[in-house]
Protein backbone atom coordinates (compact mmCIF):
# COMPACT_ATOMS: atom_id res chain seq x y z
CA UNK A 1 0.00 0.00 0.00
CA UNK A 2 1.34 3.51 -1.18
CA UNK A 3 0.29 6.52 0.53
CA UNK A 4 1.61 10.02 -0.93
CA UNK A 5 2.08 13.29 1.02
CA UNK A 6 1.02 16.05 -1.45
CA UNK A 7 -0.75 18.91 -2.46
CA UNK A 8 -2.85 19.56 -5.15
CA UNK A 9 -1.01 22.44 -6.54
CA UNK A 10 2.81 21.41 -5.67
CA UNK A 11 4.33 20.75 -8.84
CA UNK A 12 6.97 18.22 -7.07
CA UNK A 13 3.86 15.94 -5.65
CA UNK A 14 2.44 16.76 -9.38
CA UNK A 15 5.22 14.83 -11.04
CA UNK A 16 4.96 11.74 -8.15
CA UNK A 17 1.47 11.66 -9.29
CA UNK A 18 2.65 11.19 -13.11
CA UNK A 19 4.87 8.97 -12.20
CA UNK A 20 2.62 6.54 -10.47
CA UNK A 21 0.08 6.96 -12.96
CA UNK A 22 2.33 5.50 -15.63
CA UNK A 23 3.29 2.85 -13.79
CA UNK A 24 -0.19 1.94 -13.27
CA UNK A 25 0.21 2.54 -9.31
CA UNK A 26 -2.28 3.55 -7.17
CA UNK A 27 -1.73 5.69 -4.00
CA UNK A 28 -3.62 6.86 -1.31
CA UNK A 29 -3.08 10.64 -1.65
CA UNK A 30 -3.09 12.84 1.78
CA UNK A 31 -3.31 16.57 1.67
CA UNK A 32 -0.72 17.99 3.63
CA UNK A 33 -0.61 21.78 4.87
CA UNK A 34 3.17 21.39 4.98
CA UNK A 35 3.17 24.88 6.11
CA UNK A 36 1.36 24.15 9.44
CA UNK A 37 4.74 21.83 10.18
CA UNK A 38 2.40 18.89 11.86
CA UNK A 39 4.78 17.01 14.13
CA UNK A 40 3.86 13.68 12.47
CA UNK A 41 4.30 14.80 9.12
CA UNK A 42 7.95 16.17 10.50
CA UNK A 43 8.72 12.61 11.71
CA UNK A 44 8.35 11.38 8.28
CA UNK A 45 10.32 14.16 6.27
CA UNK A 46 12.41 16.68 8.78
CA UNK A 47 12.90 18.66 6.30
CA UNK A 48 8.94 19.38 6.24
CA UNK A 49 8.09 19.31 2.54
CA UNK A 50 6.68 17.70 -0.26
CA UNK A 51 5.81 14.99 -1.72
CA UNK A 52 6.61 12.21 0.93
CA UNK A 53 5.80 8.82 -0.15
CA UNK A 54 5.24 5.78 2.36
CA UNK A 55 5.42 2.27 1.74
CA UNK A 56 4.56 -0.07 4.24
CA UNK A 57 7.68 -2.18 5.37
CA UNK A 58 10.13 0.44 4.44
CA UNK A 59 11.05 3.98 5.19
CA UNK A 60 9.78 7.58 4.76
CA UNK A 61 10.92 7.87 1.08
CA UNK A 62 11.17 12.22 0.70
CA UNK A 63 11.33 14.06 -2.19
CA UNK A 64 10.29 14.10 -6.01
CA UNK A 65 14.08 13.08 -6.99
CA UNK A 66 14.44 10.09 -4.28
CA UNK A 67 10.76 8.97 -5.03
CA UNK A 68 11.81 8.77 -8.43
CA UNK A 69 15.04 6.65 -7.56
CA UNK A 70 13.00 4.09 -5.44
CA UNK A 71 9.77 3.59 -7.78
CA UNK A 72 12.14 2.71 -11.00
CA UNK A 73 14.34 0.10 -8.68
CA UNK A 74 11.70 -1.38 -7.19
CA UNK A 75 8.70 -1.16 -10.21
CA UNK A 76 10.57 -0.60 -13.43
CA UNK A 77 11.28 -3.73 -14.20
CA UNK A 78 8.15 -4.54 -14.05
CA UNK A 79 7.54 -2.36 -17.18
CA UNK A 80 9.82 -3.13 -19.70
CA UNK A 81 7.86 -1.61 -22.82
CA UNK A 82 7.25 1.30 -21.24
CA UNK A 83 10.10 2.54 -18.99
CA UNK A 84 10.70 5.74 -18.08
CA UNK A 85 14.45 5.36 -17.52
CA UNK A 86 16.80 5.00 -20.62
CA UNK A 87 18.94 1.52 -20.80
CA UNK A 88 21.86 3.54 -21.69
CA UNK A 89 23.61 5.35 -19.13
CA UNK A 90 24.39 8.47 -21.47
CA UNK A 91 20.40 8.35 -21.83
CA UNK A 92 19.84 8.47 -18.22
CA UNK A 93 22.24 11.36 -17.42
CA UNK A 94 19.95 13.04 -19.70
CA UNK A 95 16.96 12.42 -18.62
CA UNK A 96 18.48 13.07 -14.87
CA UNK A 97 19.61 16.81 -16.13
CA UNK A 98 16.32 17.32 -17.38
CA UNK A 99 14.22 16.21 -14.45
CA UNK A 100 16.27 18.17 -12.05
CA UNK A 101 16.32 21.43 -14.76
CA UNK A 102 12.46 21.28 -13.93
CA UNK A 103 12.23 20.37 -10.12
CA UNK A 104 15.49 22.26 -9.25
CA UNK A 105 15.93 25.54 -11.73
CA UNK A 106 11.90 25.93 -13.20
CA UNK A 107 10.82 25.52 -9.13
CA UNK A 108 12.86 28.07 -7.86
CA UNK A 109 12.01 30.21 -10.51
CA UNK A 110 8.63 29.71 -12.10
CA UNK A 111 6.64 27.21 -10.14
CA UNK A 112 7.66 27.55 -6.49
CA UNK A 113 6.79 31.47 -6.45
CA UNK A 114 3.68 31.28 -8.68
CA UNK A 115 1.99 28.76 -6.36
CA UNK A 116 3.85 30.03 -3.12
CA UNK A 117 2.31 33.69 -3.60
CA UNK A 118 -0.79 32.97 -5.43
CA UNK A 119 -1.96 29.43 -3.59
CA UNK A 120 -0.06 28.51 -0.43
CA UNK A 121 -0.17 31.92 1.04
CA UNK A 122 -3.66 32.28 1.18
CA UNK A 123 -3.80 29.75 3.64
CA UNK A 124 -0.70 30.78 5.77
CA UNK A 125 -0.82 32.93 8.91
CA UNK A 126 1.26 36.15 9.13
CA UNK A 127 3.72 33.64 11.08
CA UNK A 128 4.29 30.80 8.84
CA UNK A 129 5.16 33.44 6.00
CA UNK A 130 1.23 34.44 4.61
CA UNK A 131 0.11 37.80 3.71
CA UNK A 132 -0.68 39.46 0.71
CA UNK A 133 1.73 37.84 -2.93
CA UNK A 134 4.54 39.63 -3.27
CA UNK A 135 3.92 40.70 -6.75
CA UNK A 136 7.63 41.19 -7.99
CA UNK A 137 8.13 37.27 -6.93
CA UNK A 138 5.14 36.54 -9.18
CA UNK A 139 6.49 39.15 -12.35
CA UNK A 140 9.88 37.59 -12.19
CA UNK A 141 8.35 34.11 -12.44
CA UNK A 142 6.12 35.13 -15.48
CA UNK A 143 9.01 36.52 -17.20
CA UNK A 144 11.05 33.69 -16.60
CA UNK A 145 8.75 31.01 -17.96
CA UNK A 146 9.31 32.37 -21.40
CA UNK A 147 13.07 31.01 -21.50
CA UNK A 148 12.04 27.97 -19.72
CA UNK A 149 9.04 27.38 -23.05
CA UNK A 150 11.51 28.30 -25.06
CA UNK A 151 13.93 25.48 -24.12
CA UNK A 152 11.10 23.25 -24.64
CA UNK A 153 10.19 24.39 -27.57
CA UNK A 154 13.76 24.08 -28.54
CA UNK A 155 14.16 20.41 -27.18
CA UNK A 156 10.90 19.35 -29.38
CA UNK A 157 11.98 20.42 -32.18
CA UNK A 158 14.86 18.06 -33.08
CA UNK A 159 13.57 15.41 -30.27
CA UNK A 160 10.21 13.46 -30.49
CA UNK A 161 10.06 13.87 -26.23
CA UNK A 162 11.85 15.95 -24.34
CA UNK A 163 15.13 13.33 -23.56
CA UNK A 164 14.98 11.68 -26.17
CA UNK A 165 12.83 9.14 -28.71
CA UNK A 166 10.23 7.84 -25.83
CA UNK A 167 8.45 9.65 -22.83
CA UNK A 168 10.55 9.59 -19.75
CA UNK A 169 10.91 11.34 -16.62
CA UNK A 170 11.96 13.86 -18.03
CA UNK A 171 9.09 14.87 -19.45
CA UNK A 172 6.33 14.04 -16.34
CA UNK A 173 8.57 16.76 -14.73
CA UNK A 174 8.45 19.19 -17.26
CA UNK A 175 4.51 18.54 -17.77
CA UNK A 176 3.71 18.91 -14.17
CA UNK A 177 5.39 22.41 -13.20
CA UNK A 178 3.93 23.49 -16.66
CA UNK A 179 0.68 22.62 -15.19
CA UNK A 180 0.72 24.33 -12.27
CA UNK A 181 1.68 27.48 -14.40
CA UNK A 182 -0.98 26.15 -16.39
CA UNK A 183 -3.67 26.00 -14.06
CA UNK A 184 -3.03 30.01 -12.76
CA UNK A 185 -2.91 30.80 -16.46
CA UNK A 186 0.57 31.85 -16.59
CA UNK A 187 1.68 30.20 -19.70
CA UNK A 188 2.08 32.33 -22.89
CA UNK A 189 1.27 29.60 -25.09
CA UNK A 190 1.38 31.70 -28.32
CA UNK A 191 4.82 32.01 -28.05
CA UNK A 192 6.14 29.16 -28.72
CA UNK A 193 3.81 26.14 -30.97
CA UNK A 194 6.40 23.11 -30.49
CA UNK A 195 6.16 23.30 -26.67
CA UNK A 196 2.17 23.73 -26.76
CA UNK A 197 2.52 20.64 -28.94
CA UNK A 198 4.22 18.54 -26.76
CA UNK A 199 2.50 19.27 -23.61
CA UNK A 200 -0.79 18.96 -25.26
CA UNK A 201 0.84 15.32 -26.05
CA UNK A 202 1.62 14.96 -22.45
CA UNK A 203 -1.23 16.19 -21.26
CA UNK A 204 -3.44 14.10 -22.88
CA UNK A 205 -2.46 11.07 -21.35
CA UNK A 206 -4.24 9.16 -18.72
CA UNK A 207 -1.99 9.44 -15.90
CA UNK A 208 -2.58 12.83 -16.20
CA UNK A 209 -6.82 13.13 -16.36
CA UNK A 210 -6.69 12.80 -12.18
CA UNK A 211 -4.77 15.83 -12.43
CA UNK A 212 -6.75 17.95 -14.92
CA UNK A 213 -10.03 17.00 -12.89
CA UNK A 214 -9.25 18.52 -9.19
CA UNK A 215 -9.76 22.47 -8.59
CA UNK A 216 -8.82 24.30 -5.40
CA UNK A 217 -12.05 26.24 -3.59
CA UNK A 218 -11.71 29.75 -4.42
CA UNK A 219 -9.58 29.23 -7.25
CA UNK A 220 -10.88 27.72 -10.48
CA UNK A 221 -8.38 27.22 -13.23
CA UNK A 222 -7.56 28.87 -16.52
CA UNK A 223 -10.00 28.50 -19.11
CA UNK A 224 -7.94 26.08 -20.98
CA UNK A 225 -6.56 23.97 -18.17
CA UNK A 226 -8.48 20.96 -18.92
CA UNK A 227 -8.85 21.17 -22.71
CA UNK A 228 -6.85 18.76 -24.26
CA UNK A 229 -6.86 20.93 -27.91
CA UNK A 230 -6.38 24.28 -26.75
Amino acid sequence: MLTLFHQTLCPLSRYVRLMLGEYGLTARLVEEKFWERREDFLLLNPAGALPVLVEEGQPPIPGAAIITEYIEETRGADHPDNRLFPQSVGGRVEVRRLASWFNDKFYAEVSGPLTTERVFKRYMTAEQGGGPPDTDAMRAARHNIRYHLAYIGWLVRTRNFLAGDRLTFADLAAAAHVSVADYLGDVPWSEDEAARSWYARVKSRPSFRPLLAETMAGLAPSKTYADLDF
